[in-house]
């Protein structure tokens, strides 16, 4: 099973998904890493009344198994129903990576 599908999977199951985005994003890194840095944008009105460091603690719970191997980055981007609508679905871009063996000469 891919990483995006284990991904997608745990948090089917441990939130109501309204809507659920995931972007492999780990060929904007240095190394050999296929499946290992992610965008996700999560959708959902779990998150309706809760800061922004309690929805990526839930985030993290979910995919506790997954980080650091085979996951190294993480960019979240999580919203309730309505702030995805004022937000008119669109997903911030991620930067370029710029640490690793990208400075080396």
């Amino acid at each position: 099973m891919s990483i995006a599908t284990e991904i997608e999977q745990r948090l089917q199951q441990g939130l109501a998904l309204q809507h659920l985005v995931i972007d492999n994003e780990s060929h904007m890194h240095s190394g050999p890493a296929t499946d290992s840095h992610f965008k996700l944008a999560v959708v959902t009105d779990d998150f309706v009344g809760k800061r922004a460091v309690a929805r990526h603690q839930m985030i993290y719970s979910l995919l506790s198994e997954l980080m650091n191997n085979p996951i190294h980055g993480l960019a979240l981007h999580l919203y309730s129903v309505t702030e995805w609508q004022e937000k008119n679905g669109l997903i911030p871009q991620s930067p370029n990576c710029q640490g690793g063996s990208k400075h080396d000469q």
